[in-house]
């Protein structure tokens, strides 16, 4: 049984590279782009880990993470999140909230899959 990813950034092209990146390892992929249609999803089905941006319109990667950290369901799920965010306070706020990783764009597909690797489970 393949494992289940879900993309969610708002950028369709971005969604679409990681999925690149990820098909040959085999994973189920899920996408959505933003934080609301992300939960919603995850409402409906379980996945093993979750690569999120931070900036997003409708619900951003932060308050996304602090909202799905609170569910019972999906509190312990492992969440990468991809970012053009740099700042060291940023990182600092999303790795508190809950983000087990966080790669700044633009990342290698190694990096991601590193990462990656370390926390599926």
């Amino acid at each position: 049984m393949s494992k289940k990813i879900m993309i969610i950034d708002d950028s369709d092209v971005f969604r679409k590279v990681v999925s690149v990146y990820l098909k040959g390892s085999n994973y189920e992929i899920l996408e959505a782009s933003n934080g609301e249609e992300a939960l919603k999803k995850l409402s409906e089905t379980k996945v093993n880990l979750i690569i999120c941006d931070v900036n997003m319109p409708v619900m951003d990667g932060l308050t996304f993470l602090t909202k799905v950290k609170a569910e019972p369901n999906n509190k312990f799920t492992p969440t990468v999140m991809l970012t053009t965010e740099s700042q060291e306070e940023k990182k600092k706020e999303g790795m508190e909230k809950g983000a087990k990783a966080w790669l700044v764009k633009p990342f290698s597909p190694q990096q991601l899959l590193s990462a990656i690797s370390r926390l599926i489970i």
